[in-house]
């Protein structure tokens, strides 16, 4: 597979995203649903937004692994949160693992009037080519 992002301007490295992402000889692709802050049991989590970003990302990864999917083939993440003010108090933890990582992904964040259930502060949505 060969990734190549577009970027023709610089605000959005800081942000962790690129604008596009163009995929070229792709075997398959993995469709994630939203993953939030839910334990094995299906329970929501009512921790700060910080901690619900890492189970998120948690949730996230196993989702991938289980697939057979590593992260760095993500292309497109999708951000949903009850508050946007609250999630960049926190965002670092979001760049860092897009880093860690390498993630080439478009990315779109969303702030929402709810989640699910009324708990979740953060919902992360992936698209994955390998």
């Amino acid at each position: 597979m060969e990734k190549r992002k577009i970027n023709p301007w610089k605000f959005q490295d800081a942000f962790g995203y690129a604008q596009a992402v163009e995929v070229k000889h792709g075997e398959s692709t993995l469709y994630c649903a939203g993953q939030a802050a839910m334990d094995a049991e299906g329970q929501p989590s009512s921790d700060d937004m910080e901690i619900q970003l890492n189970q998120a990302i948690q949730n996230l990864e196993k989702v991938i692994s289980e697939a057979g999917y590593q992260n760095k083939d993500i292309v497109r993440l999708n951000v949903y949160t009850t508050s946007a003010t609250e999630l960049f108090t926190c965002f670092h933890v979001f760049t860092d693992w897009v880093a860690k990582h390498e993630i080439v992904q478009a990315s779109t964040l969303l702030e929402v009037k709810g989640l699910a259930f009324d708990s979740l502060k953060i919902e992360l949505e992936a698209t994955l080519v390998k």
